[in-house]
């Protein structure tokens, strides 16, 4: 069966369903995880679980470029809409920083920086979705990635986050760098995305 034919049928079989199936009842309390919520505020809370799972959080645009010069990684995109407050810093330190992603030409850029849609401050987990994100390829296909949020797109807990899941076709939630292991356990990161997952705090 072609491609053609199999998205054919999976965009009819999706185009009956005019609203969403509602959530099923639960005791939000009983799926929380108390120690993972310690914490003075919402970022202090989503910077240790994101450190947890190998996230590196930054406030600075400086330890930004202090990480991209350290390993070398001096060619990649930015968002346009980040570009004035942090694109062109990083350009002013002598890295190639493009606004506009060639896809055809992917394998060029070691870095992106694309908005996040939020982070989940249980999990340590940065939100990326297909309306907020300028190039979905950006956030998944260079070593490093950088998701920009600001402080009022932390959503303290899981369920707090799947309650505001809004309409993009695309949604992913990232813990940390991407990651795989084989059946003897042995953990790889960087494996099928990002090696580096940075969250910059924007503000």
């Amino acid at each position: 069966m072609s491609r053609e034919n199999i998205l054919t049928k999976v965009k009819k079989a999706t185009d009956s369903l005019k609203d969403k199936a509602s959530y099923p009842e639960y005791d939000v309390e009983q799926l929380l995880s108390h120690p993972r919520l310690e914490g003075a505020n919402s970022w202090e809370i989503f910077a240790k679980n994101f450190k947890a799972v190998n996230g590196k959080p930054m406030t600075s645009v400086q330890e930004i470029i202090d990480l991209l010069q350290s390993t070398s990684q001096l060619v990649g995109y930015c968002d346009p809409a980040l570009f004035e407050s942090i694109g062109k810093k990083i350009a002013d330190a002598g890295i190639t920083v493009e606004t506009v992603y060639d896809r055809s030409n992917y394998d060029r850029y070691q870095f992106g920086i694309t908005r996040a849609t939020g982070a989940i401050a249980e999990t340590g987990s940065l939100i990326i979705d297909d309306l907020l994100t300028s190039d979905r390829l950006a956030a998944l296909s260079p070593w490093v990635h950088i998701g920009v949020l600001t402080r009022d797109e932390i959503h303290r807990t899981l369920p707090e986050a799947i309650a505001a899941l809004g309409e993009a076709p695309n949604i992913i939630w990232a813990t940390g760098p991407s990651k795989t292991a084989d059946v003897e356990g042995i953990l790889i990161e960087g494996v099928h995305g990002p090696g580096e997952q940075i969250a910059f705090l924007l503000g």
